[in-house]
């Protein structure tokens, strides 16, 4: 596969993606294969970051809107990516991959506090880093921790992992005709009003100059093929 493009790397999972086809909860048949993907990427020398969604088990928005809370609702799903990433750690410290789970919310008992200078210290031993707890702050969504995590630890790409193959005119669960798009730029995602990201977390990437590659985590091996520079689903630039 040769050298890595990109040596340091945010990965972005959706809470769904660890719920495999019952769409809810954790299937850990799903999380063992997504586990020896990650390892295979740290395994080639590149320092990864990840942050877990917690859709698989609550989503803030969607309970604020059936009466809960918007705030409340909000700090159950920044729980529910400590749930998603504690288990992604367990599976990778089986596989011996040296790992630390981060939360924006002190739980000491569970995890480290997040402090970025010691996350960064971390990926300089060569282990991973799963940030949970979102930013720690009601209102800002998961996509907008994982921007701001790879900010503050000088990733070279965020990768978001998908359910699908990447960005397309329209979504292709809904629309046949939607047509993939290999590479765009911050910019025309915007005039076309296309969802890669929430705004927020849109804006930051633009602001900052930092690429994004939307693709399929369920394709074998594609997270590697991205660290490795090859075209795999859609690059934003």
């Amino acid at each position: 596969m040769g050298g890595l493009k990109y040596r340091r790397a945010l990965i972005k999972l959706s809470g769904e993606s660890l719920a495999g086809e019952p769409g809810f909860g954790i299937d850990f048949a799903v999380v063992d294969r997504l586990s020896d993907e990650i390892k295979t990427v740290h395994q080639l020398g590149a320092a990864i970051g990840l942050v877990i969604g917690g859709g698989n088990i609550i989503r803030g928005t969607v309970a604020s809107q059936q009466g809960l809370d918007r705030v409340s609702a909000d700090y159950m799903g920044m729980l529910a990516t400590v749930i998603n990433a504690l288990a992604l750690q367990d599976i990778l410290e089986r596989k011996a991959v040296e790992t630390r789970v981060m939360t924006a919310i002190r739980m000491e008992e569970l995890a480290e506090p997040y402090i970025r200078r010691r996350a960064q210290r971390h990926m300089e031993k060569g282990r991973i880093v799963l940030f949970a707890g979102g930013t720690g702050n009601p209102y800002f969504s998961t996509d907008t921790a994982a921007v701001l995590r790879a900010l503050e630890i000088e990733a070279q790409v965020i990768v978001k992992a998908t359910s699908v193959d990447g960005v397309f005119t329209a979504d292709p669960k809904r629309d046949r005709t939607a047509q993939f798009i290999p590479e765009i730029t911050f910019q025309e995602v915007l005039v076309k009003g296309l969802a890669v990201m929430d705004a927020n977390a849109f804006g930051l990437c633009k602001e900052n100059g930092l690429p994004i590659v939307v693709m399929n985590v369920n394709q074998p091996g594609a997270i590697a093929r991205v660290l490795a520079g090859e075209r795999v689903g859609t690059l934003v630039t």
